[in-house]
């Protein structure tokens, strides 16, 4: 009986110390460090303002148990992009965030925006990655360690394939709970774009690039570089992020993150695609013109998919003439946000041809979301079963 006591016990230690193992593990990563300043304007610099805002999303996420953060850099250093990338391979993170700030010579241009790795052909943003990527020159033997790779070219940046195309959706999913946040707490979001930046392509995992704000609008650059305006980014990234691993890696949504007040919608950009000119009208006109909020997908056990195409604080009816064609759409409330999907299947195959299809209307950041028993699960978990 002792024997077979201490065995259950042995079994029992040996389980509970594997599932407090499995934490989930986030890369931070402040841009630029020590002799490469990033963007400096009106006497703020954005490596200093990109360490204290990482330093502080990392203090709020290592008070959590279930939650590793492993940084890049916690003090002014140079680190190569490649290496960044690398620390979060190593450790074999669950997603990496790298954290900057803008720039522009209109010292007008606000708001923040948040970048998953992509080929593109907007200008704004190859600048945006061309400025970023630069970096690499103040590295030594940068051309032989990133194999002829010439930043202030655009073919050389639109080269780039995507590496690990599997990581898109989630970190679509990422970026828009990051732009989420941020409005919540007024910020003006510029939306969630692709483009080619060299730290993003070496990470093999869901991974982001945020550009917190314009450290060269004086405004927003004061309040980028104030103790008060950089808590309040560290919280909504680390809200961001303790959102995305409850809607991917637990089974449960209880403890979500609440919205605020009503803010201006999230605006989930496909860059390399036309967007029509035309504005669709708001509709104020309540009962008549309000879309139906279908309930989601009730089933016993089995899973079923649906095609997220865009999250807005606009309420659009459901037509197609709204969705550039598509039908059978239906659409949910979370807090100010409307978000809408296209089709609903327990085939994850037809999942993927409904996203197919999604993309070549022009709905380029569409990802694939999943159901179980009228709750939202994550894609892995639903496969799972």
């Amino acid at each position: 009986m002792k024997t077979l006591t201490l065995a259950v016990t042995t079994i029992l230690v040996f389980t509970s110390s594997v599932i407090y193992s499995q934490k989930f593990k986030v890369t931070l990563d402040a841009g630029h460090g020590d002799h490469d300043y990033g963007a400096v304007y009106h006497g703020h610099i954005e490596k200093n303002i990109a360490l204290a805002v990482v330093l502080k999303v990392g203090r709020i996420l290592e008070k959590r148990s279930d939650i590793d953060v492993i940084y890049t850099r916690k003090t002014d250093q140079f680190i190569d992009l490649v290496e960044r990338a690398n620390i979060a391979n190593r450790a074999d993170a669950n997603i990496f965030v790298s954290i900057h700030c803008n720039a522009n010579p209109n010292n007008a241009a606000d708001g923040c925006e948040t970048y998953v790795m992509g080929l593109s052909k907007n200008a704004s943003n190859l600048e945006a990655a061309k400025r970023e990527n630069s970096v690499i020159t103040l590295e030594k033997d940068y051309k032989q360690k990133y194999e002829g790779f010439d930043p202030k070219s655009p073919e050389s940046m639109i080269g780039l394939t995507m590496m690990g195309e599997e990581y898109l959706n989630n970190s679509i999913s990422l970026a828009g709970k990051v732009q989420e946040q941020f409005m919540n707490v007024g910020k003006k979001s510029r939306g969630v774009k692709q483009a080619p930046y060299m730290v993003l392509h070496k990470a093999y995992m869901p991974r982001v690039l945020i550009e917190m704000g314009f450290i060269s609008n004086p405004t927003e650059g004061a309040k980028l570089d104030s103790e008060a305006g950089q808590q309040e980014i560290a919280e909504s990234i680390a809200n961001a992020i303790i959102g995305y691993k409850k809607e991917n890696f637990e089974t449960g949504n209880d403890d979500a993150v609440k919205p605020s007040q009503k803010v201006e919608p999230i605006k989930v950009v496909d860059s390399a695609v036309k967007k029509p000119t035309a504005k669709i009208p708001e509709i104020k006109k309540p009962e008549a013109s309000k879309p139906e909020i279908k309930p989601e997908p009730v089933s016993t056990g089995v899973a079923t998919f649906k095609v997220q195409l865009s999250a807005s604080g606009t309420r659009l009816d459901t037509t197609p003439s709204n969705f550039k064609g598509l039908s059978n759409i239906s659409v949910s409330s979370e807090g100010s946000l409307y978000k809408y999907m296209y089709g609903e299947t327990s085939s994850y195959d037809e999942a993927k041809r409904l996203l197919s299809e999604a993309k070549a209307k022009g709905y380029g950041s569409a990802f694939i979301i999943a159901y179980r028993n009228g709750k939202k699960v994550s894609v892995q978990e639903a496969l799972k079963q």
